[in-house]
């Protein structure tokens, strides 16, 4: 059995749930859990939620690429919090507000700079508790509809967004994304923003956009890409997964593919036919058909494809893909995340090959390509 490493979650919506959800991150999770511990006058149950900032230290998460995630509802497909484009940009700058206030209340840090990032992780890999040190955060952006125009994003830029993919669920106002049964490219948006990101040296996630857009993206885009939380789908069919030569090409151009821990993206047996079933897949996936062992298979595929262990990382869409109960059913919260050192071990991966995966591969990356 191993012992516990750091961990590096690399996609964790957070503020999305924090203020959608009314969820008090700072607590502790059994608090957190607690129904009576926030009385409103709408019915509010959320004894699912996974991850709170005690928690993460807890479960010795020593940073995560955390998320802006707001969608404008388009016509003809299902998802969408919003009605316009403004409305998503308010709403967005009020999720970059939630993180700054987090840090200046000392309970995060924003890793904005390559410098940041490496004192940031020093301090963890020296600490023998973890208890009093701020939670690591890199500022993302899942689907780009809360940058209203392409120009729009040295803004987002200023304010510390390092990591951007261009589509959520659907269409975007740049791309076509996945989950929804939809099909097609890059819109005449998108070529403008990718420029853009490009000159600021931004990281593009690959993550929740269409096979066709990201193979457009790849034309397009020269600098450090990701795929923050995509599974595979040569285990698992599917398009919100990845097909073989989408995870080479993220590899080969030095990237990180983190696996999520949603149970629909794990299940090899029954892929979802959105027309007929929308977002009501937990439904048919529930928690206890599959378990952690079926999400290192991920992990150990990527590893197989890239023939080491310099590519496979976390990336769990903690609380994003529906808590404990859209989770493996041996993860209640984040510090379950643990018991994935002991499964790799079990498999023959070697200490470093484990430490790669639960965190240095993600520390190279962002040590190496934030600014």
């Amino acid at each position: 059995m191993t012992t516990n490493t750091l961990i590096i979650d690399g996609d964790y919506p957070m503020a999305n749930g924090a203020i959608d959800s009314q969820r008090d991150l700072t607590l502790p999770i059994e608090q957190a859990r607690d129904p009576g511990a926030f009385d409103s006058w709408f019915n509010w149950q959320d004894d699912g939620i996974m991850a709170t900032l005690p928690e993460m230290r807890k479960g010795g998460i020593a940073a995560a690429l955390v998320k802006v995630a707001v969608c404008v509802k388009k016509p003809g497909h299902p998802h969408g919090e919003y009605r316009s484009k403004e409305n998503a940009h308010a709403a967005g700058r009020g999720q970059l507000a939630y993180y700054k206030l987090l840090e200046a209340q000392n309970e995060t840090t924003i890793l904005d700079t390559s410098e940041r990032f490496a004192t940031h992780m020093d301090k963890w890999e020296q600490a023998t508790d973890y208890d009093d040190l701020p939670v690591g955060m890199i500022l993302g952006m899942e689907g780009a509809d809360a940058i209203t125009w392409p120009e729009q994003v040295h803004d987002w830029y200023d304010d510390g967004l390092r990591v951007i993919s261009l589509s959520h669920y659907g269409v975007s106002y740049y791309s076509h994304g996945t989950g929804t049964g939809t099909t097609g490219g890059l819109t005449p948006l998108a070529k403008p923003l990718l420029q853009a990101m490009n000159d600021l040296d931004m990281i593009l996630d690959v993550t929740h956009t269409s096979d066709q857009s990201v193979r457009e993206e790849f034309e397009l885009f020269d600098g450090p890409v990701v795929a923050s939380h995509q599974n595979c789908r040569g285990i698992v069919p599917g398009e919100r997964q990845q097909p073989d030569d989408i995870l080479l090409e993220v590899i080969r151009r030095g990237g990180v593919i983190g696996s999520s821990m949603d149970t629909w993206m794990l299940n090899k047996f029954y892929s979802i036919d959105w027309k007929t079933i929308g977002f009501k897949r937990h439904e048919i996936f529930p928690s206890p058909l599959i378990t952690l062992e079926d999400y290192v298979d991920h992990m150990d595929y990527v590893c197989q494809l890239a023939g080491n262990s310099l590519h496979a990382a976390i990336g769990g869409d903690t609380d994003g893909q529906g808590g404990s109960d859209g989770a493996p059913h041996d993860v209640d919260t984040v510090a379950d995340y643990q018991k994935i050192a002991d499964i790799l071990d079990q498999r023959g991966y070697t200490q470093e090959d484990i430490e790669n995966i639960m965190y240095k591969n993600w520390q190279r990356f962002f040590e190496k390509w934030l600014p």
